[in-house]
């Protein structure tokens, strides 16, 4: 057993910081790499991009990443762990083990984690009882059923656990929980079993601060956000984790950003819910026994965390296609800019209605004014603004509405009030709006595996 790991985040989000992953590996000595891609509407969008070629359905950016890390992990033994495979794991394995064949590295073994995609399998899972109903709503998946773009359970860290201890380099997942990345490395190295529930909740927490990269080190910051150094090369977290529960959150020194309790209690409060019962696959951690301690410079101690028994479900993340959306958006200047807005949109919902159009919603926001904040804006003085940028949206199932939306916002430039600018790039085009299904379903209806690929 070892005495110490550490594990360094490495993406937060597909889009993060294309470089955060390859300073984790120079900037300094780490044993894990772990790379969090996914969001819940990533997977739909996946789907649909596996849907229009069989070898898609994974985030893109890992094999370029991986030809520019892989000979770095490779010499410093460093072990990747992602689950940018999305809904295609196994692409993405065949991708990168192409990578690393053009590099010449050769004795590389990848695992991927395969059986979260539960999509074709719905209609066995419905007639065994399990209706996955909204847990929002408690509606029955069958009223969507034929609208499903994607639906995918959160796997925990053990499924993880089970692809290193068969040797794997570099592990690939689907739709496996952001916090399971970094707890799996725990358990495999300090040989934590199911039933340790104080210790798998501890590694739990300390992958919740690492899953949105450097939000934890700085970025993001509410407080004192101008104290943070050199944001424009922010080190991501690193957890230095112990085999008793206990870890020290930290970064690489030569990076900037920073890591303080501040920063850390920021991340630890993100998504949460209720912060005594914390629900993952692995186990239920209570954030309420956190106990934090600023030890040194970037350096802050996370101890004494409790955890319980995991509940007998999984979470499923579906979604599915609810219609069609577009927004348009024009900008109004000085003088009267805000109450100029607010004229453009009452003559264009006049306009639509008067067309007799379809819409489940119509949402207008004055962007530098009540964006953000909504009904709780204060009121401005209109002689000190500037511009306001008029921004309105539409939803409906009805396709026909939503593109006949689109064309009547040019027209406002030289049909509503004055002192107009910001059109462009054409009339606004209808989207598809894909809409979430979180529910559960017992564990015992579904199975993982694990395949590997080598050279």
């Amino acid at each position: 057993m070892k005495e110490k790991i550490r594990i360094a985040s490495g993406q937060g989000f597909w889009g993060d910081l294309i470089d955060a992953p390859y300073q984790q590996v120079t900037e300094g000595d780490i044993d894990y790499l772990v790379m969090d891609y996914l969001a819940e509407v990533t997977m739909s969008i996946l789907q649909k991009q596996k849907n229009k070629n069989p070898k898609l359905g994974y985030a893109k950016d890992i094999p370029e990443l991986m030809e520019r890390i892989l000979p770095i992990c490779k010499e410093k033994n460093i072990k990747v762990i992602t689950n940018g495979g999305g809904v295609n794991p196994e692409s993405c394995a065949e991708a990168v083990i192409e990578v690393a064949k053009k590099l010449g590295i050769q004795n590389l073994k990848i695992a991927v984690v395969l059986g979260d995609n539960i999509k074709d399998n719905i209609d066995e899972i419905i007639t065994s009882g399990c209706e996955l109903n909204n847990m929002e709503t408690g509606e029955s998946i069958v009223n969507v059923k034929d609208k499903l773009l994607s639906a995918n359970v959160y796997f925990g860290a053990f499924p993880i656990v089970q692809a290193l201890q068969q040797g794997a380099e570099i592990v690939i997942t689907g739709r496996t929980t952001d916090t399971g990345l970094t707890l799996a490395p725990m358990i495999y190295e300090f040989g934590w079993n199911e039933k340790d529930y104080d210790l798998l909740s501890a590694g739990t927490i300390a992958g919740h601060i690492l899953e949105c990269g450097g939000q934890a080190s700085g970025g993001n910051f509410l407080g004192d956000w101008q104290s943070i150094n050199n944001l424009e090369n922010i080190g991501f977290p690193i957890v230095e984790a112990f085999p008793n529960g206990e870890f020290i959150i930290t970064k690489h020194e030569s990076l900037g950003g920073k890591v303080s309790v501040e920063t850390v209690s920021e991340q630890l409060v993100y998504e949460i819910g209720d912060p005594k019962k914390y629900i993952t696959p692995d186990c239920i951690a209570d954030f309420t026994s956190i106990n934090l301690e600023e030890i040194g410079k970037n350096k802050v101690r996370v101890f004494g965390i409790k955890g319980y028994e995991a509940t007998e479900t999984f979470k499923v993340s579906c979604s599915y296609s609810d219609g069609y959306s577009a927004i348009g958006t024009l900008t109004y200047s000085w003088p009267q800019a805000l109450t100029k807005a607010k004229a453009a949109d009452k003559i264009l919902r006049a306009r639509l209605e008067k067309l007799k159009l379809n819409f489940e919603e119509i949402r207008t926001e004055f962007v530098g004014y009540n964006s953000c904040h909504g009904p709780l804006s204060t009121e401005l003085e209109e002689d000190k603004i500037n511009e306001i940028v008029f921004r309105i949206a539409v939803r409906s199932k009805d396709y026909n509405s939503v593109e006949r939306f689109g064309k009547e916002i040019a027209p406002l430039i030289l049909t509503g009030p004055p002192s107009v600018t910001g059109f462009a790039g054409g009339r606004p085009k209808p989207s598809e709006v894909i809409a979430y299904w979180p529910a559960l379903m017992p564990k015992k209806l579904v199975t993982h595996s694990i395949k590997i690929f080598e050279i």
